[in-house]
């Protein structure tokens, strides 16, 4: 296969009808990568949104058991990719994401915002630092995909086209992003988690990294000092620089999937999906999606 053959097939296919099957194309053969690290992203920065970063720093699942919930978030959202929404894993990591969340409130238009990171930081982040930029067909499959997410989990207004998710994310990030104490803590928690993943000395710089990856909204909301010019130049051009490098190499062969990330850390002897995620904590109502009235579709 040649380095650009499978987004020809891509490129072939139906991005409405074949909206999963290309996503998934996407995530686990293009860009697993980029996806785990634009993900990553997308939720780290729900938590600049005072009403769900104070409530996840409440429940402390992001805080007590960081490694976790990084975990099993991912490992839910991976069953659906790799296996569909309509398959035996798929049903039950939707059903599970549904139980995890029955107990807790949120507006619908938190709901909504992090629903929109979800299809908005991968596709900003693979066009600045990926080995190619997204295709349509990719985009249009992406926001589908996520639309039919949303719908599962009983999300209302949700957007049409991939620009309205973009135009309600920076909107939303606008008009919501402040600072809150807890918030804050849950943010200390993830960069913390992240940089255990590397040699203890390593993990100063890491940080620094990492702050240097985030925008100024972003920063300013945490109320993190800045890295210098120079070192956020350094990390970024770096980044960068694995693109060019992965486009170099020959396509990826066998699918990677989020559950064969090595970051992935909870589960050395297996697990199964219906057991993942959390418990609603007693007397403490929200989460990044609320439960609906109704039941949610499976």
């Amino acid at each position: 296969m040649k380095r650009f053959e499978r987004l020809e097939q891509i490129r072939r296919m139906d991005p409405y009808e074949d909206a999963s099957e290309i996503y998934r194309l996407s995530v686990a053969y293009e860009f697993p990568w980029d996806f785990t690290r634009a993900l990553e992203l997308a939720l780290y920065r729900t938590y600049a949104v005072p009403s769900i970063g104070r409530l996840l720093a409440r429940t402390a699942e992001l805080t007590d058991r960081t490694q976790k919930r990084y975990d099993d978030t991912s490992l839910l959202l991976d069953a659906v990719v790799e296996h569909g929404f309509d398959s035996e894993q798929g049903r039950t990591a939707v059903r599970r994401i549904n139980q995890m969340h029955r107990g807790y409130d949120i507006s619908d238009d938190d709901m909504r915002y992090v629903l929109c990171t979800f299809v908005v930081m991968p596709r900003r982040w693979i066009d600045s630092c990926g080995w190619r930029r997204l295709s349509r067909h990719e985009i249009v499959a992406s926001t589908v995909h996520y639309r039919t997410l949303g719908q599962r989990m009983g999300i209302k207004d949700i957007p049409e086209s991939y620009e309205e998710f973009e135009a309600c994310l920076d909107a939303y990030e606008k008009a919501h992003f402040a600072w809150d104490e807890g918030a804050r803590r849950v943010s200390d928690a993830t960069l913390a988690l992240m940089a255990s993943w590397y040699p203890r000395p390593l993990a100063p710089l890491l940080r620094t990294a990492t702050l240097a990856l985030l925008d100024e909204p972003l920063l300013k909301a945490f109320r993190y000092t800045p890295p210098d010019p120079v070192t956020r130049a350094l990390v970024r051009r770096a980044v960068r620089a694995r693109g060019r490098a992965v486009r170099l190499l020959p396509p990826r062969r066998a699918p990677h999937f989020a559950r064969q990330n090595w970051e992935i850390k909870s589960y050395p002897d297996g697990y199964r999906l219906q057991d993942l995620g959390t418990r609603p904590v007693p007397g403490v109502r929200g989460c990044p999606v609320r439960h609906t009235g109704g039941s949610p579709t499976q």
